[in-house]
């Protein structure tokens, strides 16, 4: 058996009841967190919290050689950590597809993920997003992505808001600010709104929406970060981008 369990978006609290049921019961814990990251822990306060023992694995070791957890799942009880929802990533999904072509069973027990948290933070409605996309650092593509602007036009004339997911260097420790986000969209796309989200799933998360350079001019804190370009707004998103992220009158007046 092979569990994908989310942990939630920010510590070793995050995850739910299910998925603590489920690691208590698994003969081996994996995780990776180059997808994303919990950055209100570390994986020695993981392992203490749930009383486990985590096998940490890398890009390489869970998308080109995902034999030792495969392996492992097919003799036992395999629990494959993630942060926020396991089954957002495709990576998650192709190595769940691999495990069903070892005829071994598989189970998903979601996490609170990032999309359900900029929709509740923000207060704009979960049914009126698009097509979300990645911002990856500007040194990837020597800027914004034709494919970034793609998505962001195409959400734009139907009125859907975009989520837009940041870059992040797990491994060099390193993570795009939404003021970064904000800069780079404004020099590619036009000076429109935007909604900076820090920390989303923390005690103290950040909620700021204003036009992108004025946020590509502030400090949100540490990370993770998000980004969020409305679209069309209903009378009820705009009040909440106004009474929940400071959004000047002028930005998201409704007729």
């Amino acid at each position: 058996m092979l569990a994908f369990v989310g942990l939630g978006l920010y510590d070793e609290r995050s995850i739910t009841v299910e998925g603590r049921e489920v690691l208590a019961e698994a003969d081996r814990v994996f995780a990776e967190f180059y997808t994303s990251k919990l950055v209100g822990t570390t994986v020695a306060d993981l392992e203490d919290y749930h009383g486990i023992e985590i096998e940490l694995r890398d890009r390489a070791g869970v998308e080109q050689r995902p034999g030792p957890v495969l392996d492992a799942a097919g003799s036992g009880t395999v629990a494959f950590l993630t942060a926020g929802d396991p089954m957002v990533s495709t990576t998650h999904v192709d190595l769940r597809l691999r495990a069903h072509g070892r005829g071994i069973d598989t189970r998903v027990v979601h996490g609170t993920s990032a999309a359900t948290a900029a929709a509740g933070l923000t207060g704009l409605q979960n049914y009126r997003f698009g097509k979300a996309t990645t911002l990856p650092f500007p040194d990837v593509h020597g800027g914004v992505p034709d494919s970034v602007l793609d998505t962001l036009s195409d959400n734009a004339d139907r009125g859907l808001h975009t989520l837009v997911y940041l870059d992040i260097r797990a491994d060099e420790d390193e993570y795009m600010t939404a003021a970064t986000a904000a800069g780079l969209l404004a020099d590619a796309r036009g000076d429109g709104l935007g909604v900076a989200v820090a920390r989303a799933g923390s005690p103290g998360p950040v909620v700021a929406a204003d036009r992108c350079s004025a946020l590509a001019d502030r400090e949100f804190g540490d990370p993770l970060h998000l980004l969020v370009i409305p679209g069309d707004l209903h009378h009820l998103e705009a009040e909440a981008l106004r009474e929940l992220a400071g959004a000047p009158t002028d930005l998201v007046d409704v007729d």
